[in-house]
C-alpha cells in the first residue's frame, strides 16, 4: 500500500530534482521515508551561552553572544586566515578562519552582534575558536541559538556542493511540518507502549531530529530503540513458530538400542551434568513432532562432539541416516578417526567425504550412502555437492557452524524429502545479547562445564625479550614427554606487516632446537593434504615434539600430550581466534601453558585483548570483551546471517532494552502468534517490511 512516505525528495520544498539526484547518489536517499529514517548522529546544545571569561578550554563546544570588535585579513595567498575578535562583557576571544573568507568578508560587520559556536583551542596560552558557527544575534528565522541543534553525517563530496548538515536539518524539518500522525502510524501495541511509557511513534519521530529539550530527545531515543528490538524479536519469534507449524520434524520414537548400547558400554569418559542436560534437550526435540533447529554452545574442550555423536545415535536407532559437516579436512578426518574405534563394536558405518577423496574411494562412498550402508557420513563442503545423494538423512550435524555460509548451510535441508533435525555447533561462546538476536529464532543449549580432571590453563604474556626464557621452559616441558605447538599468523614474510613469519621461525627453530635431540614439524595451509597429514599424524602419535603451525589447526585439533601453546605476534589475533587456539592444549591430565609472545608496543585494544587472555579463561566473558572491542556486526560469522542492522540500538549497551523487547514480543506471540487480532494490525504491516529485507537462520542452518 502506497504512503506519503514513499514520495520521492525531490518533492519536498526546498530539495528540487537537482538536489534529490545528490542526495540519491551520496546518501542512498531517495524517499521522504529515507530521510525520515536518517537520524542525526547527535545534537548541539544551543539552548544556553557561556561567558567568554568563564570557557573551559576543555569544553566539546561552546556558544558565546557578542560584538564583533575587529576583523582582519592576515598572510597571503595560500596561507591566509581571516581573524576577528569577540567580545562580551567579561572578556574577548578571538575567531579564526582558514577557508570561505571572501564571503567571510562580506558577511561579518563590526560592532555588531553575533552568535558563536564552536570549540575553545588553546594557542600560544590563549584561547581562540577555529572555523566557527556565526550568524547574527536576533535573526529568529535562521538562528540556532535556544535549540538542540541536530548534526547529520554528510559526505564531503556533497558539501562542496552545497547540502551541509544545516541543510539536512532544514529538509528534515520541512518534511515533519508535511507529516501528520497518520503518516507515522504507531507500530507497538498500546498495551506495551503504556506499560513501558514510550513515547507514541510520531512524536518520537519529531523529537529524534528536532528536540525541545534533552528530556525529549532521550525519550524519543529510548522509544525508537524498543521500537527497533522489538520488532527484530516479534520477527524472529514469529520465524520459529511459523518454522514449528511448518516444518513437521520426523519424529524418533526408539532410543533405546544402538543409544543405550553406546551409552552404558561405549562411551569413553562419564558425561557432565551438562552434557546430560543438553541431551536431554535434544531428545525432547526429536520426539516432539516439531523439526530440532538447536545450536549447542559450549567452550572448547567442553565435550560438544560426543553429545552430537549421541544425538546421531537416536537417529540411526530410527532406520535415519546422519551427517556431520565440518569446516576443514583437518577437523572432518579428526571427526572420523575418533568414531570410528568408538561405533565398529556396535556395528555403526562411518564414512568420510572430502574434497580430496576422489575416483573410486568417493564412488564407493556415494554409493553406500544411497543404498544406505552408511550410517554416518563426516565430510567438509563435499557434503552439499549435489551428487551427494542420501538413502534417508534424519539428522544434520555442522561444527563450527560459523565458518559456512547461509547457502551453504541451506542445502543440507534439501538432501531429504522431510527436512531432518539440524544441531549446529559452535565453540566460539556468544555473548547473550548476540545470541538473542542473530540466533533468537534457533533453540539454544549451553555446555557451561568442563570435564572432570581438567586442569586450567595458564596464560602467560611475554615480550621478545624473555624469548630465551621461553625456549628455555620449551625444552623442560619435552624433557618431561610433554608437546609444543607454536602459532604464527603468516606463512612467509609481509612488506606490509612487520610480523615473525612462519617459514624464518621454523628455520630459528631449527637452530635453538638441534636434531637428533629434538624433531620439529610443520603444517600451513598451502601444503598438500597429504603432506599435513603426515606431519599431523607425526605430531599425534609424540614423534614430533614442536608443531610449528599457522592457524589451521585453530579448530578440532585434540593431542592431549600437547600441554604448550605459543602464539607470535599475538596482538595481531583477534581475541575468539586467540581463545580457540588456546583451546588446542589442556585437553589431558598435565598442567598445561599458553604463551602469548608481543611485540613491546601494544595498541590500547591490543593490550586489553592480552590481559583479557591472561586474565579468564571463560569463553563467554572473554566473548562479551570481543563484542566491546569489536562490536556485534564485526563479530566472526555475523555478517552472513541476515541480521538486520540497528539504527539505533547498540547490543553492547542496551541488554535491558532488548529483554524487555523479548519479553513482550514473547507474550504478544503467545497471545496473537499469526497477528490477526485488530490490535496487531499494524504492527503486521510494520513487520512486512523487516520480513522482506532478511534472511533467516532458522530456514538455513
Amino acid at each position: 500500500m502506497s504512503s506519503v512516505l514513499d514520495t520521492p525528495l525531490m518533492f519536498l520544498k526546498g530539495v528540487g530534482e537537482v538536489r534529490a539526484g545528490l542526495l540519491a547518489e551520496g546518501m542512498q536517499l531517495h524517499t521522504f521515508r529515507d530521510l525520515l529514517y536518517y537520524y542525526p548522529y547527535r545534537h548541539n546544545d544551543r539552548t544556553s551561552f557561556t561567558a567568554i571569561q568563564a570557557i573551559d578550554p576543555e569544553a566539546s563546544a561552546v556558544q558565546l553572544k557578542g560584538i564583533i570588535r575587529h576583523i582582519e585579513v592576515v598572510g597571503h595567498a595560500r596561507a591566509k586566515r581571516l581573524t576577528a575578535t569577540l567580545s562580551d562583557a567579561s572578556g574577548t576571544i578571538e575567531l579564526v578562519w582558514f577557508n570561505g573568507i571572501t564571503w567571510l568578508k562580506r558577511y561579518l560587520k563590526e560592532d555588531t552582534l553575533y552568535i558563536v559556536y564552536g570549540k575553545p583551542n588553546l594557542y600560544q596560552r590563549k584561547l581562540n575558536i577555529m572555523h566557527p558557527e556565526i550568524e547574527l544575534a536576533g535573526n529568529a528565522a535562521t538562528t540556532s541559538a535556544g535549540k538542540l541543534d541536530p548534526m547529520y553525517s554528510v559526505p564531503d563530496k556533497l558539501k562542496n556542493r552545497g547540502i551541509s548538515s544545516k541543510v539536512i536539518a532544514r529538509m528534515t524539518e520541512e518534511l515533519l511540518k508535511r507529516l501528520t500522525a497518520t503518516d507515522i502510524p504507531e507500530c507497538i501495541p498500546d498495551t506495551i507502549r503504556n506499560a513501558y511509557r514510550l513515547t507514541p511513534r510520531y512524536l518520537a519521530m519529531q523529537h529524534i531530529h528536532h528536540p525541545a529539550s534533552e528530556r525529549e530527545k532521550q525519550q524519543a531515543i529510548r522509544r525508537l530503540k524498543f521500537e527497533e528490538l522489538f520488532l527484530d524479536q516479534v520477527r524472529i519469534l514469529r520465524i520459529r513458530g511459523e518454522r514449528h507449524r511448518m516444518y513437521k520434524g520426523i519424529v524418533f520414537k526408539n532410543i533405546d538400542n544402538i543409544f543405550m548400547q553406546f551409552y552404558n558400554e561405549g562411551l569413553p569418559f562419564p558425561l557432565t551434568g551438562a552434557q546430560k542436560r543438553v541431551l536431554k534437550d535434544i531428545r525432547s526435540d526429536v520426539v516432539s513432532g516439531n523439526q530440532m533447529n538447536r545450536l549447542l554452545q559450549g567452550d572448547v574442550g567442553s565435550g560438544k562432539t560426543i553429545v552430537a555423536l549421541l544425538a546421531m545415535l537416536m537417529a540411526i536407532d530410527n532406520g535415519y541416516q546422519t551427517c556431520l559437516m565440518a569446516p576443514t579436512e583437518i577437523l572432518a578426518r579428526q571427526h572420523f578417526a575418533g568414531f570410528v574405534p568408538l561405533l565398529e563394536a556396535i556395528g555403526v558405518r562411518v564414512d568420510l567425504l572430502t574434497g580430496n577423496i576422489k575416483g573410486k574411494e568417493r564412488k564407493a562412498v556415494l554409493q553406500r550412502l544411497v543404498a544406505g550402508e552408511t550410517h554416518i557420513l563426516i565430510g567438509t563442503h563435499a557434503l552439499i555437492e549435489a551428487t551427494v545423494q542420501f538413502h534417508q538423512l534424519g539428522m544434520v550435524v555442522i561444527d563450527e557452524q560459523h565458518r559456512f555460509g547461509v547457502e551453504q548451510r541451506a542445502k543440507l535441508w534439501t538432501k531429504n524429502d522431510h527436512p531432518p533435525h539440524i544441531l549446529v555447533m559452535t565453540a566460539t561462546p556468544i555473548p547473550r545479547t548476540l545470541s538473542m538476536t542473530l540466533y533468537g529464532d534457533l533453540d539454544v543449549s549451553v555446555i557451561d562445564e568442563l570435564p572432570p580432571g581438567r586442569k586450567e590453563i595458564r596464560t602467560l604474556h611475554y615480550h621478545e625479550s624473555k624469548r630465551l626464557m621461553l625456549f628455555g621452559f620449551l625444552k623442560e616441558q619435552i624433557a618431561l614427554g610433554r608437546q609444543v605447538y607454536i602459532v604464527y599468523p603468516l606463512i612467509e614474510e609481509s612488506e606490509k606487516l612487520d610480523l615473525n613469519n612462519l617459514m624464518e621461525g621454523y628455520r630459528g627453530l631449527e637452530r635453538d632446537f638441534p636434531r637428533p635431540t629434538y624433531s620439529i614439524g610443520m603444517v600451513h595451509g598451502r601444503m598438500t593434504q597429504q603432506e599435513k597429514d603426515f606431519e599431523m599424524q607425526r605430531f599425534v602419535v609424540g614423534k614430533s615434539h614442536i608443531l610449528v603451525s599457522t592457524t589451521v589447526i585453530e579448530v578440532g585439533v585434540n593431542v592431549p600430550n600437547a600441554t604448550v601453546m605459543v602464539i607470535e605476534n599475538a596482538e595481531r589475533f583477534g581475541l575468539a581466534q586467540l581463545h580457540q587456539l588456546r583451546g588446542r592444549v589442556g585437553r589431558g591430565a598435565h598442567q598445561s601453558f599458553c604463551i602469548l609472545m608481543t611485540s613491546d608496543k601494544l595498541s590500547n585494544d591490543g593490550r586489553t585483548r592480552i590481559r583479557t587472555m591472561v586474565e579468564t579463561t571463560d569463553g563467554f566473558r572473554i566473548s562479551e570483551v570481543d563484542m566491546a572491542l569489536r562490536g556485534p556486526g564485526e563479530m566472526e560469522g555475523t555478517r552472513q546471517s541476515g541480521h538486520i542492522g540497528y539504527l539505533l540500538a547498540d547490543l553492547k549497551q542496551d541488554l535491558k532494552v532488548l529483554e524487555a523487547a523479548r519479553a513482550s514480543a514473547e507474550e504478544l506471540l503467545d497471545n496473537d502468534p499469526l497477528l490477526e487480532k485488530p490490535s496487531n494490525y499494524q504492527l503486521a504491516a510494520h513487520l512486512q517490511e523487516y520480513i522482506d529485507k532478511a534472511k533467516f537462520w532458522g530456514k538455513v542452518s
